[in-house]
């Protein structure tokens, strides 16, 4: 659990470093050249023995949509959307990741759905009476596929890591992220107008911070804390950012936004995590006794 919170408190930032630093620059090439970067991080890692092309397909296959397409959809909405905006419209992705992980299962389990209602409850004590308007909605809708191919990313990851067990993580992520640079080069080849691209040091050195700790460091030990919970933990886990998030865009990035509901909503999230966490315990210990 320790690898979710750690990356948690380091994604709360960037929502508010991309809107402030990277405004303006084409959304699809941020996505690409952050992932691009992510893949040099672990390039060196990239190994083709252990792996039949089946599984370097299906290792692919999870970064071009956990990573790839998440992060094509997921910066598109700066473009309609204030920061803490988008760290609040996040709200729905533990309810994909559970309700993702049932369908793979094929049961349900109520109360992994507890928690993650919870979760979504909480975040939306914050974003409650936020008002409506084609801006709002436009950036709503992109968030939403943002989400869905974040969980289900997470879930399909945390399936296929027990084929590999003699495998190191880092490997793991090469060939993904080698997946999600990829599909975001296809996408910017087709859609940025690199003739009219400027950067300047401070889109670099974001450029870079995303690209090695935001993506690199943090979707490697985010990926590698979420095997080791349960799906309804993950599932909380992946609204804690929103708190944080509102709360660095806040204070450390000046965007109006109501303290009050943020902490509320936060009360609500970790007590979802108890029931959770709660939940997974007594399971556990159910089974010791059984085997006893």
């Amino acid at each position: 659990m320790i690898y979710l919170i750690i990356v948690s408190l380091i994604w709360a930032f960037s929502f508010g470093l991309i809107k402030g630093n990277l405004t303006g620059i084409d959304a699809s090439f941020v996505a690409f050249a952050r992932l691009f970067i992510s893949f040099l991080f672990f390039a060196a890692f990239l190994r083709i023995k252990p792996f039949s092309l089946r599984q370097i397909i299906q290792l692919m296959a999870i970064g071009a949509i956990q990573f790839g397409l998440m992060y094509i959809f997921y910066i598109h909405s700066y473009g309609y959307l204030k920061a803490w905006q988008i760290a609040l419209f996040t709200i729905f992705t533990p309810l994909y990741v559970t309700l993702i992980n049932d369908i793979l299962n094929g049961k349900f389990n109520l109360k992994f759905l507890l928690a993650a209602i919870l979760s979504i409850i909480g975040a939306g004590v914050i974003v409650f009476n936020e008002g409506q308007n084609v801006q709002l909605r436009t950036g709503f809708f992109l968030i939403q596929i943002s989400n869905v191919c974040f969980a289900a990313g997470q879930v399909f990851y945390k399936k296929i890591r027990n084929k590999f067990k003699k495998v190191k993580d880092r490997s793991l992520f090469a060939w993904i992220y080698c997946g999600a640079f990829l599909i975001s080069l296809f996408n910017s080849v087709f859609v940025t107008d690199y003739s009219a691209l400027h950067l300047n040091s401070s889109h670099i050195y974001t450029l870079l911070y995303l690209g090695i700790l935001a993506s690199g460091v943090c979707f490697f030990l985010w990926n590698f804390g979420a095997i080791r919970v349960n799906a309804g933990t993950l599932a909380v886990f992946n609204n804690l950012k929103v708190p944080l998030g509102v709360a660095a865009s806040i204070f450390v990035f000046s965007e109006e936004g109501d303290f009050t509901k943020m902490l509320l909503g936060g009360i609500i999230i970790a007590g979802a995590l108890y029931v959770s966490e709660h939940f997974n315990e007594k399971r556990a210990g159910l089974i010791n006794s059984d085997k006893i």
